[in-house]
């Protein structure tokens, strides 16, 4: 039987009650941060990617600067212990030109140096120049890399590139 309240009586059903709810501070922080995202991506996506040329010439040309002290030619300088270990640096060659066999030389002549190359395939993609790529923390051996193979672009690692490695990628103004 149902009952229906009476004039003195209370109503057991539930009232409906609207509002607004306030989102989570979660929700609201991911709301924020990909706004910011956003903003960011389309802030700099305009921007020149950040890359530096090595030139062979011009270190050469720095190494053979007179000094200003006379140098003592009688005792000869101990050498510095190389910085980059050139064996326990992976490297790999990727040939983004319609050279045949540019890779497989590259990396021959890498090997013959001391580096370690672990692969050499085609790369697909635009390159705009024979660039050798680093992660952050091998800088110094992608630098000494593009000098041992006379490459004079150097740019930081991006995209699918492997971060434990250098990654050469040889277009059609590569050394021979």
């Amino acid at each position: 039987m149902a009952s229906f309240p009476s004039p003195g009586r209370p109503s057991l059903r539930r009232r409906d009650e609207q509002g607004v709810a306030f989102p989570s501070p979660l929700v609201m922080l991911s709301v924020i941060a990909v706004a910011m995202a956003s903003i960011t991506f389309f802030a700099t996506r305009d921007e020149a990617p950040t890359e530096r040329r090595v030139d062979t010439a011009t270190i050469a040309s720095a190494d053979q600067t007179p000094s200003a002290e006379p140098t003592p030619s009688a005792t000869p300088k101990p050498k510095p212990e190389p910085l980059v270990k050139r064996g326990e640096v992976y490297v790999e060659v990727f040939n983004n030109s319609g050279i045949k066999g540019l890779a497989a030389g590259t990396a021959a002549k890498a090997t013959q140096v001391g580096w370690a190359v672990v692969g050499e395939d085609n790369w697909y993609g635009v390159i705009p120049t024979t660039t050798v790529y680093y992660p952050p923390r091998l800088k110094a051996a992608g630098k000494q890399l593009a000098l041992d193979l006379g490459i004079k672009r150097t740019a930081p690692a991006v995209g699918v590139m492997k971060r434990d490695r250098l990654t050469v990628i040889l277009t059609t103004d590569a050394p021979s």
